[in-house]
C-alpha cells in the first residue's frame, strides 16, 4: 500500500478565454502529481460562480475529480438549492463551503451567514452525496473574536456533517499542531489538512497576510527583506522554508497537503518534487 502523503491543489475561475487557456496549461503539467482533487475558489458573493462551474467542468471532462467552492453570505437558500442541483447533476462529488465576503456596496448578508448554516442546508437538500470540506484557521480567523469562539466555530461546521477541513496557510507549525490538538480535545476527529502557500514574491505575500491574518514569522520577514529584489533568492529562500514546512507536518503525521496553486505550475511542482511526491 502507498504511503505517499495526499495532495490537493487550489485554483481561482480565470476572468478572460486568455486566462482559462493558460489554466489548462497549468492543470496539464500538475496533473502529473495525481492529485486526489482540484478545488476552484467562488467569489465574494458568488461573483464568480459560472466561471467556477466551467472550471470545474473542464476539470471532470479531463477526468479529474473537482470540488468548487461555494459561500453562503449575500445568497438565498434558493439560490444556493440551484446550484447544489446543478454541481449534483454534472457528477460532483465534493464541495468546499465556506461563508465568504460580502462583496464591497452589498448589504444583504444573506439568508444563510454562517457556514455551519451552509453544511447543514446542503446535508439537508442533498444527504450524502457531498464529500464537505470546511475552512480552518490555525491562526484563527481575523474576525473571531477570541481563539475559543473561533474553535467553537469550527467544532460547529464538523458537527453540521463537514467531512474534513482545509487550513488557511501559515508558515508556524506549532500553530497548526496547537490548532490540531485542540480540535481532538474537543472531540473534533475529521481530517484536518495543512493548506501550503508556495513563496515566490515576498511582496505580495506579505500584502496578502496581513489581510488574511496569516503569520509571517519576524525570522522570515527579516530574511525576505535582506533579500531585496533579488527574485531567485526570494523564490529558492521561499522554496527551502515551505519545503521544510511540508517535511515537519507529513513526519508529524498531517493527513494531505493542500497547495494554493496562485493558478501557476512551477511553485507546487518544485515544491511536490523536493518533498518526493512528484509521481
Amino acid at each position: 500500500m502507498s504511503t505517499k502523503t495526499p495532495i490537493s491543489i487550489e485554483f481561482f475561475p480565470p476572468q478572460t478565454t486568455e486566462g482559462a487557456d493558460k489554466l489548462k496549461v497549468v492543470r496539464s503539467k500538475l496533473a502529473v502529481l495525481k492529485p486526489e482533487f482540484f478545488s476552484v475558489t467562488f467569489g465574494a458573493g458568488g461573483s464568480t460562480q459560472e466561471r467556477t462551474f466551467e472550471a470545474v467542468s473542464e476539470i471532470q471532462h479531463e477526468g479529474h475529480q473537482a470540488a468548487p467552492h461555494l459561500s453562503c453570505i449575500g445568497s438565498t437558500r434558493a439560490h444556493i438549492r440551484e446550484i447544489l442541483q446543478r454541481y449534483q447533476s454534472s457528477g460532483i462529488r465534493r464541495i468546499v463551503a465556506l461563508r465568504g465576503d460580502l462583496p464591497s456596496g452589498v448589504g444583504f448578508a444573506g439568508e444563510l451567514r454562517f457556514a455551519n448554516e451552509l453544511v447543514e442546508f446542503i446535508r439537508a437538500e442533498t444527504g450524502d452525496h457531498f464529500h464537505i470540506e470546511v475552512a480552518a484557521y490555525p491562526e484563527y480567523h481575523p474576525q473571531a473574536r477570541s481563539p475559543r469562539d473561533d474553535l467553537l466555530a469550527f467544532k460547529r461546521k464538523v458537527e453540521a456533517g463537514a467531512n474534513s477541513a482545509i487550513t488557511q496557510y501559515f508558515y508556524n507549525l506549532d500553530a497548526y499542531l496547537h490548532f490540531r490538538d485542540e480540535c481532538t480535545a474537543q472531540g473534533i476527529t475529521v481530517p484536518i489538512v495543512p493548506g501550503i502557500m508556495p513563496i515566490v514574491s515576498f511582496s505580495k505575500l506579505a500584502r496578502f497576510s496581513d489581510a488574511c491574518g496569516a503569520e509571517i514569522p519576524r525570522w522570515m520577514r527579516r530574511k525576505f527583506e535582506a533579500f531585496g529584489d533579488d527574485s531567485d533568492a526570494i523564490k529558492a529562500f521561499g522554496l527551502d522554508v515551505v519545503s521544510e514546512l511540508c517535511e515537519r507536518l507529513i513526519a508529524e503525521g498531517a493527513p494531505g497537503l493542500h497547495f494554493y496553486s496562485m493558478n501557476q505550475a512551477g511553485p507546487t511542482l518544485a515544491l511536490c518534487q523536493r518533498l518526493g511526491l512528484a509521481a
